[in-house]
């Protein structure tokens, strides 16, 4: 036998899983901005504002301080603490400390939550189209996975009616995710309460609410965490973190509340697979839960302008029609009257024009008919990358 072959068998659970195309698209317009071509990436879910200084220093400071080894599996107390007093204040209700656990990005929560209840035979719920990595790992696990669809006519918020009559006796886990990526929906507080109404029917079923956008919200719009209803408190796993809020996706942060009966599973999963988040990471994340918060105001404030001018601009382009995001920082443009395909139209916008943007069926077999726009990109470029769209669709057909 050659020493290039090999007959090594992976388990399916690797032949099921999917990516995240924003990668991919990230990885292209980089290599295109390599090669000399004019780029405007409103492709990559990551905000353009640098980690505010104090909390960079709060991991200098970690680091001199001598913080350099294992931290406890859960995060360091002082954190853990600080999450729990955040959540509490902000939601007005209470978090324990004890039930709080610091991973290694959002990604991980995700990944811990479907691992857990995922398994051949079983349903989970999840938004489509939401973020890729819900299916992705559902498929993984050998779980049936039930798109719960995210309608534009509901203002790309979830249905609590829809959502319920998709739960059948098969049903594990119900993954949730308001303010929504990819299309900036927030779900208002009556659908909530019916969902949460509905659910008190089925004690059984887990709920993953992925809620890193919560503090992105436009319009005086407000988040409505489910951590607000006592009822369904006792299965309920709430998923957030810093990369977004704070301009933090490079550091890996993220924290996610467990309720009792699973808490011990998690801490032994950590125990097993990363073992502690790096500790001076773990004390920027103190810094920017209780320092000051004004970078967090600025680019909201930032973020609201582009997002008020890229929807705009979108509305005047042939063929495309958008409507206002309550929350995060995406606009989910309806492009069907363009006769393009969404992913196609994605690819041409990059290659041709030098926009990166991220087709709608990356996001779920519902996204067709949309792109996804960032606005994580200065005002000065969402206006440029507009303009080349425009004169693109107006001389390209399909």
């Amino acid at each position: 036998m050659s020493l290039n072959q090999s007959n090594l068998q992976i388990v399916d659970g690797f032949n099921r899983m999917g990516e995240e195309n924003a990668f991919a698209v990230l990885a292209r317009a980089n290599a295109l901005a390599a090669s000399g071509k004019s780029i405007i990436n409103l492709g990559i879910g990551q905000p353009d504002f640098p980690t505010p200084e104090h909390i960079v220093e709060a991991a200098i400071d970690a680091l001199k301080a001598g913080h350099h080894g294992y931290t406890p599996a859960t995060g360091i107390p002082e954190l853990r603490e600080a999450v729990a007093n955040d959540l509490s204040s902000r939601y007005n209700t209470t978090v324990a400390a004890d039930n709080v656990i610091i991973v290694p990005g959002g990604k991980v929560t995700m990944f811990s939550a479907i691992l857990m209840f995922g398994e051949p035979g079983a349903d989970i719920l999840y938004p489509d189209p939401g973020f890729p990595i819900y299916r992705s790992m559902i498929e993984y696990t050998g779980a049936n996975p039930i798109a719960i669809p995210i309608r534009e006519e509901n203002a790309f918020a979830f249905s609590a009616e829809e959502t319920l009559s998709l739960i059948t006796d098969k049903t594990r886990l119900i993954i949730l995710n308001s303010p929504a990526n990819p299309c900036g929906g927030v779900t208002p507080k009556s659908e909530i309460d019916a969902l949460v109404k509905g659910l008190e029917a089925y004690p059984n079923i887990a709920i993953l609410s992925d809620e890193i956008y919560d503090q992105m919200t436009y319009d005086d719009e407000k988040h409505v965490s489910l951590l607000q209803y006592p009822s369904i408190r006792d299965r309920l796993i709430l998923l957030n973190g810093w990369s977004k809020t704070y301009a933090m996706t490079g550091w890996r942060l993220g924290y996610s509340i467990w309720p009792d009966t699973l808490f011990d599973n998690v801490r032994k999963l950590a125990v097993n697979a990363w073992s502690c988040v790096n500790a001076p990471a773990q004390y920027a994340a103190l810094a920017a839960l209780t320092g000051p918060q004004d970078a967090v105001h600025s680019m909201m404030s930032a973020f609201d302008e582009r997002r008020k001018s890229v929807v705009d601009s979108l509305n005047t382009l042939p063929g495309v029609s958008c409507i206002t995001p309550k929350g995060a920082f995406y606009a989910f443009p309806n492009i069907a009257e363009t006769g393009w395909q969404a992913k196609p139209l994605a690819s041409a916008l990059l290659e041709q024009t030098g926009v990166a943007t991220i087709g709608g069926p990356d996001f779920g077999i519902h996204g067709e008919g949309y792109i996804r726009i960032s606005y994580a990109n200065s005002l000065d470029n969402i206006l440029k990358a507009m303009e080349r769209i425009d004169q693109f669709l107006r001389t390209n057909s399909p």
